[in-house]
């Protein structure tokens, strides 16, 4: 199973960016799939997750406002919107697979885990 994140780049702050995730060789139509990030010398922190049929979305209060999880089943891909993006925002972001159909905030929740892609918003 892979999962493959892709759109992360350099924006100044107040810029946004699209991330994207896509599985191959298992779908997670059924499972609840989720963002988190990880800033230099920080522990990995939840940023949103999303149920199965996109009913529940659960977003970390920094990001609540301005980040909107997404999914598409039928391309078994999982996106994130970022808007208003500040510099406390960089960091490698990873998407991630949950155990069920509404995983939530922890890490433990989520099975398979993409690659991580970088994100680094400028002051």
């Amino acid at each position: 199973v892979q999962l493959q994140a892709s759109g992360g780049g350099f924006v100044q702050a107040g810029g946004s960016l699209r991330l994207s995730c896509a599985a191959s060789r298992r779908t997670f139509s059924n499972n609840a799939l989720g963002w988190f990030r990880q800033a230099p010398g920080k522990e990995r922190e939840f940023v949103a997750s999303i149920s199965w049929n996109s009913g529940s979305l659960v977003y970390a209060d920094v990001v609540k406002g301005r980040f909107v999880i997404s999914r598409d089943n039928a391309k078994n891909a999982v996106y994130l919107q970022m808007n208003s993006l500040k510099p406390e925002d960089t960091a490698v972001y990873y998407c991630a697979a949950g155990l069920s159909a509404y995983s939530g905030p922890g890490s433990t929740r989520y099975r398979y885990w993409g690659q991580g892609t970088l994100v680094t918003v400028s002051s």
